[in-house]
């Protein structure tokens, strides 16, 4: 029996496990961590062996095949080991898709916007009477999607690090959103080597294949004067002027998906996700329902029904005339232009956490435009203090309470306070998750 070795026991890792004793082989996890009780509980049902808080190599070293949860940089000793040895590795999505079957797939990437186009994708799926799943990034893990309940369609959100492992990994319709500096701690600080990363999404696609691309974005646009794709290229943009034939464009207050020739219009009024950038995805996720298929009416009740994602850009409260939003997913600089870029009103802006290299030059012009004041929420807030400091009033804070407080007091009635921190959450929180819920509870004890 082919041993399969799974290192990283969290979501996607316990997908790959069950699938691969599912399909036959012998599979044994290995965390460098501590395994969550529920994980750790289901790997013991299902009599599959695992070690935590370490990894024995020799046990890893003998594996045929290796799924390596996207949370490992390569520089990791294990990986070292691994790659001398010449072993295969491969991503969860990349183990999933070997064993889907005849299901098919539509796969969303960029730097940002993934998680609402993916769900609006799914949710215009499901209105259309598909049978669809909601996989990756966001949900349940691709493979373990396929080893419970195999669908006719999956939607999946793809990170840069899922895709820097795959070798046959196809998608029917691909989207890339955008490109924007992220995770570079994890590219060797290169943006050229992120954004080859995010490209590999269309690597293995044909002729048959849709790859459905933002026109307005710089480095996308850089990128393919020198490189092509075999699939079929549908850009979304702005301006009408940028596209030839199929494509999304906005007019005035008018969204065009153009497809085979036919145009479909909706109001961007009837859309229930506001801001620019929401636009963008709604126009990528149009085409992509008209490229698998779904009727135009289909297609406008899903824009019109669609339910946004917790922790991007969500109302929180009104707390005597001051409104209090939560974008605690905004994790990157470029999150937060489009956040600041959706405000109308004077914002009291909330920033900070684990700093991945970030160039806040990028939003210094809205700052100064839109923000009276900036709350750090950080242990570490050099970076924001340093930058910001003779921009506007700047306050520092190390818990969601402190920040919710200091950023209440710094607003006046008719103001929003925007937790749109820029910064990934594992300073102070376990995720962003629980970094927009303790913000959330904090909001409400105001």
């Amino acid at each position: 029996m082919k041993k399969l070795v799974i290192l990283g026991a969290a979501e996607s890792g316990i997908g790959a496990a069950l699938l691969g004793q599912q399909q036959g082989w012998d599979v044994f996890v290995s965390d460098g961590g501590k395994i969550k009780d529920a994980f750790r509980e289901l790997l013991t049902e299902r009599q599959i062996s695992f070690e935590e808080g370490g990894h024995t190599v020799e046990r890893v070293l003998v594996a045929a095949c290796i799924v390596k949860s996207p949370g490992i940089p390569e520089k990791a000793d294990v990986m070292k080991q691994v790659r001398a040895a010449g072993i295969e590795v491969c991503s969860e999505i990349e183990f999933g898709y070997r064993y889907k079957g005849s299901g098919k797939i539509i796969a969303i990437t960029g730097s940002n916007g993934k998680s609402t186009t993916t769900k609006l994708i799914w949710h215009m799926l499901k209105t259309a009477g598909y049978d669809a799943a909601l996989v990756g990034n966001i949900g349940y893990s691709f493979a373990r999607q396929v080893a419970e309940r195999p669908c006719e369609w999956y939607v999946i959100e793809v990170s840069s690090f899922q895709l820097d492992d795959i070798h046959q990994f196809r998608p029917d319709v691909a989207l890339l959103l955008n490109i924007t500096p992220d995770h570079l701690d994890r590219y060797d600080y290169k943006f050229e080597n992120y954004v080859r990363s995010k490209f590999r999404i269309t690597e293995n696609q044909q002729p048959s294949d849709y790859f459905i691309v933002n026109k307005d974005d710089a480095a996308i646009n850089e990128y393919l004067t020198t490189h092509s794709t075999n699939a079929k290229t549908i850009y979304f943009t702005m301006d009408e002027r940028n596209i030839q034939g199929d494509g999304g464009f906005v007019d005035g207050d008018d969204m065009h998906i153009r497809f085979d020739g036919d145009d479909m219009k909706t109001s961007i009024h009837d859309l229930t996700i506001k801001g620019k950038h929401n636009q963008y995805n709604s126009m990528a996720a149009g085409i992509t329902g008209r490229a698998v298929h779904i009727r135009k009416e289909k297609i406008r009740e899903s824009f019109e029904t669609f339910e946004g994602l917790e922790h991007r850009l969500e109302f929180v409260a009104t707390v005597r005339g001051v409104d209090f939003i939560n974008d605690s997913k905004g994790t990157n600089v470029n999150s937060v232009w489009f956040a600041l870029e959706s405000m109308s009103r004077p914002v009291v802006l909330i920033l900070g956490g684990q700093d991945k290299g970030n160039d806040y030059n990028e939003i210094l012009e809205l700052v100064k435009e839109k923000v009276k004041a900036i709350v750090c929420l950080g242990v570490d807030n050099t970076p924001i203090t340093t930058f910001f400091k003779n921009v506007v009033p700047v306050v520092e804070t190390h818990s969601a309470k402190e920040a919710a407080l200091a950023a209440y007091s710094q607003a006046d009635k008719g103001d929003v306070v925007l937790l749109s921190p820029g910064c990934a959450s594992f300073d102070l929180f376990k995720n962003y998750e629980d970094r927009g819920r303790q913000f959330k509870e904090a909001v409400r004890e105001l």
